[in-house]
């Protein structure tokens, strides 16, 4: 049985690119790097209040490149307010590609994108 879950893995072109997007857009910390038995450069990115990290995963020189279909899959993150939080991403230089939007349930969505077209979701609960 499992247990739970410790990291979500995501391949990407450019591991300095995009571990920056990560650590200035969203203020996720870098663990730890090191280069993988078959020589993919990982970079392990904690998350705050949560056991579980995201994985970024760059291929040896030669492996074929990353091409993320569009909705394919996405993080989602919490934020307290996403008006001030869409606000504290415009002086940082990000914009968000689409909403906000309030749902059904009450909360309201957005997202921005990294680097690679993996999609963020950033939610503020009702």
């Amino acid at each position: 049985m499992v247990k739970k879950l410790l990291h979500t893995r995501m391949r990407v072109n450019d591991l300095a690119r995009t571990v920056k997007f990560y650590q200035d857009a969203l203020g996720l910390k870098l663990s730890r790097q090191h280069t993988s038995p078959r020589g993919a450069q990982l970079a392990f990115l904690q998350t705050p209040n949560s056991d579980e990290e995201i994985e970024i995963c760059q291929m040896p020189p030669g492996a074929p490149a990353v091409q993320v279909q569009p909705d394919l899959m996405h993080l989602a993150f919490e934020v307290d307010d996403l008006e001030a939080f869409a606000a504290e991403l415009k002086k940082k230089g990000f914009a968000l590609s689409d909403g906000p939007t309030k749902t059904g349930s009450g909360s309201v969505i957005a997202f921005i994108d990294a680097p690679e077209g993996y999609e963020v979701e950033l939610i503020q609960r009702k």
